[in-house]
């Protein structure tokens, strides 16, 4: 089985999608979070700060990130068991640094989720809880207020 942390920006109430390259062996030409494989000796939260600098370009802020819950896809020896987590703060602008494996990023509205071709139809479920006030940012970097 395969360990795999994404990571889900919210910016302004959207989600950070990155759409994987129609050449890309598995899940090709689809929308999903950014993320990658856990490394050996890796813990989740250091696999993701490595992709989200790989990827993104941007560094995590450690302490803003939480799980949010995970999901299992196929079987086998191409299981997938799959770590969704909140990064509710990062240094940088996201930048497509992986060409290669995303041909696009988008930032799409969280209730605009079910609207696209995702990896995982489960994915705008878990994405919703970071709907609500304080669990996203706005562009200038600062959390939104609870009403």
């Amino acid at each position: 089985m395969h360990l795999v942390v994404t990571g889900a920006l919210v910016e302004n109430g959207a989600v950070l999608l990155v759409h994987r390259s129609p050449t890309r062996r598995a899940y090709p030409d689809l929308w999903d979070l950014p993320g990658g494989h856990v490394d050996p000796g890796e813990s989740e939260l250091q696999a993701l700060a490595r992709e989200m600098h790989e990827e993104l370009g941007v560094r995590i802020v450690a302490e803003s990130s939480s799980r949010l819950g995970e999901l299992r896809l196929g079987s086998g020896d191409n299981a997938v068991h799959l770590c969704v987590w909140h990064v509710g703060d990062w240094v940088g602008s996201p930048t497509n640094c992986a060409p290669d494996e995303h041909d696009d990023m988008a930032w799409v509205g969280i209730h605009e989720l079910g609207d696209l071709p995702l990896v995982h139809g489960d994915l705008p479920a878990l994405v919703r809880a970071l709907a609500g006030p304080g669990r996203s940012r706005r562009r200038d970097g600062t959390p939104t207020a609870a009403p």
